[in-house]
């Protein structure tokens, strides 16, 4: 009876909450259907990156996933009968977005994978909620650290540790820098969740595009200047998994990212973070014919745990069950 007046009290809150305040609702079929389809889009552009890196230089990659996946975008725009903004200030926030959320995590990524696997990569990738505690509590007034994040960011960092090995520090080898490229991605991606904020009250969907449209204009001249795509011949199976990485990895995923957002709150989107290596290392287990070391398990379990301390909510529903 407790645990229903509990239940019914939040229901109430959260209907009377004004639209756009943060919203956490309890996750239906639907939702739960929408946040595993959308680690298996997030957890396949690491698939599709490790194919296309075998023929292509990563700021080429970046470029042509950040492109097509904007001019897709853009077209739905249009369709839906809406318009970009044409403030000069926003559109300047909407590069600074993108060079926080698409230039500088992408290119790392890119770059990490071709030194490492992809689901090494991915696993690494699920570190970002850990850089986000931390910024959050030192950067903003919203949330502050408790017993169970400091628990959860320490226990995170000791599963990053075990995942590159004490071993690999030492000889300091290429494929450590490419680990510390994708950590580098995760901080960025952290960073780009504050920087969000100012953007509240925008669709997300034009704030999206925007984002993908300034992510192109940087990219542009960085690829053509250092990279010179045009001396690239990729096959047909890079060029599919450029075009998946772009519309399927990217603006399929912000798709259903915003509908997630909208209908179970931001806080139940992290549990996509759990699921994406999962999808991530199947991919490159089966297709690409990776094989990870047992200390990248053993560093993902304890990077979950950090997650699950961080979130909480498994603490809570214990705590709900012992009180009834």
């Amino acid at each position: 009876m407790k645990t229903r007046l509990i239940a019914q009290k939040a229901q109430m809150n959260n209907n009377s909450l004004p639209q756009g305040e943060i919203v956490n609702r309890v996750m239906g079929i639907k939702e739960w259907g929408l946040i595993i389809m959308l680690s298996i889009l997030w957890g396949g552009s690491f698939f599709f990156v490790g194919m296309a890196v075998k023929e292509m230089p990563p700021l080429t990659i970046v470029l042509c996933r950040v492109a097509l996946a904007s001019i897709i975008l853009l077209a739905i725009v249009y369709l839906k009968g809406d318009k970009m903004p044409s403030s000069p200030g926003l559109w300047g926030a909407f590069i600074i977005m993108g060079a926080l959320n698409n230039l500088i995590p992408f290119s790392l990524i890119v770059w990490g994978q071709t030194h490492i696997e992809s689901g090494l990569a991915s696993i690494l990738n699920a570190t970002t909620p850990i850089f986000s505690v931390v910024l959050t509590h030192f950067l903003t007034r919203e949330e502050r650290l408790t017993a169970n994040r400091i628990t959860g960011v320490t226990i995170g960092w000791i599963g990053v540790a075990m995942l590159i090995g004490i071993e690999s520090l030492r000889g300091f080898g290429i494929e450590v820098f490419g680990q510390l490229a994708v950590v580098g991605a995760t901080f960025s991606y952290a960073c780009a969740a504050i920087y969000g904020h100012r953007f509240k009250g925008i669709n997300p969907l034009i704030v999206a595009t925007g984002m993908l449209c300034g992510s192109t204009i940087m990219m542009t001249p960085l690829a053509l200047v250092i990279e010179q795509p045009w001396n690239f011949s990729p096959g047909t199976t890079t060029l599919m998994a450029l075009f998946g990485l772009a519309a399927v990895s990217t603006s399929l995923a912000y798709i259903i990212y915003f509908q997630v957002l909208a209908t179970a709150g931001p806080t139940n989107l992290l549990l996509v973070t759990f699921l994406i290596p999962v999808s991530a290392i199947l991919l490159g287990v089966v297709v690409l014919a990776e094989r990870l070391a047992w200390n990248a398990f053993a560093g993902m379990g304890l990077i979950f745990i950090g997650l699950i301390a961080i979130d909480g909510r498994l603490l809570i529903m214990f705590k709900r069950k012992e009180d009834v």
